[in-house]
């Protein structure tokens, strides 16, 4: 059985007001097995603290820290969302020792009750193993209603390796969904960089028909050509999963993660991305990952990890704009 931990109102915490007008006064903490609120419009939040997928992918461990950093990082900032729309904390999912795959199984009907009644589901990670079960619940929604997804992951790594000893880890939850899914797999990763990944991942992305934009190419001074890509990808599909994992980012401004790299993308691309990704009216969840508190200097990694949280919800649910 995974573990259930729930969320501390004490993480949510800063500044007082008498209005709302700040996340940790937004945020209803709530136990990971509780029930979706009707079917109103909501934000569920959810934690991955699980860095087991990682250990198996040979990984620096301390991922498991990542959701309640990423809170702590968000509590304090302004809340911009429609005060009709509420948030929650559903707490934490892990592991109890190296069982992952009861932990993505609970996740992926977690996930699934709340595309059902409604809900936008953030998940915080944790391993970018995470991205199995969202991905498998975010399918099957959306096959149930005759649509097609597409999954965007802004990251340094195609995560397309194959299973170890017959288990799935870190870098192996897209060949995954694309094994499970073979004919309803489309899959756009941006800021491949070639360093990250052998001459084989490049050959499996092929072979899975997979679009990507490798990191030389994905700059702010190439942003024309990358609206294009997501202007093409984004057509042929009906709803969108967005996966953001922080090791896509150059060190420079998220040290805090499993594998860092000096040559990642900027936090203005991402944000202009996330933007367009948000604005699209497609987008059905989205989740981030790969937050390594023990490396990272003075929560730069979690503050992005939060503004890039944010920023989106802020797109899709907040008040309309002078």
């Amino acid at each position: 059985m995974p573990s259930h931990e729930p969320v501390s109102q004490s993480l949510w915490a800063g500044r007082s007001a008498e209005t709302i007008q700040y996340w940790h006064q937004a945020v209803k903490c709530q136990k990971p097995s509780d029930k979706p609120h009707g079917t109103g419009k909501s934000i569920s939040i959810l934690g991955y603290p699980v860095d087991a997928g990682v250990r198996r992918n040979s990984g620096r461990p301390g991922s498991a820290n990542g959701p309640d950093a990423i809170r702590k990082m968000m509590a304090g900032m302004g809340f911009h969302l429609d005060n009709r729309i509420p948030v929650y904390d559903f707490g934490n999912i892990g592991t109890v020792g190296d069982d992952l795959e009861e932990t993505q199984i609970w996740v992926k009907e977690w996930v699934l009750e709340r595309l059902q009644s409604h809900s936008f589901p953030l998940l915080l990670g944790g391993g970018h193993d995470l991205a199995y079960a969202h991905g498998q619940a975010t399918m099957q929604y959306c096959l149930s209603k005759g649509e097609k997804l597409g999954i965007i992951n802004l990251d340094a790594h195609f995560d397309l390796r194959p299973l170890l000893l017959g288990k799935g880890h870190s870098g192996s939850p897209f060949f995954q969904l694309s094994e499970e899914y073979p004919k309803d797999f489309h899959y756009l990763c941006l800021g491949i960089q070639r360093a990250g990944n052998p001459p084989q991942l490049f050959k499996t992305a092929k072979a899975l028909k997979v679009q990507w934009i490798e990191m030389q190419d994905f700059s702010i001074s190439n942003w024309d050509y990358i609206r294009e890509a997501l202007d093409h990808f984004c057509s042929d599909v009906n709803k969108i999963y967005l996966s953001i994992d922080l090791d896509g980012f150059s060190s420079a401004f998220a040290p805090g993660v499993s594998a860092p790299s000096p040559m990642g993308f900027s936090p203005e691309l991402a944000s202009k991305v996330l933007n367009w990704i948000a604005d699209s009216g497609k987008l059905l969840c989205m989740d981030v990952v790969e937050l390594n508190p023990q490396f990272d200097q003075d929560n730069a990694t979690a503050r992005l990890a939060a503004r890039c949280s944010e920023q989106v919800l802020d797109r899709l649910f907040g008040h309309q704009k002078d």
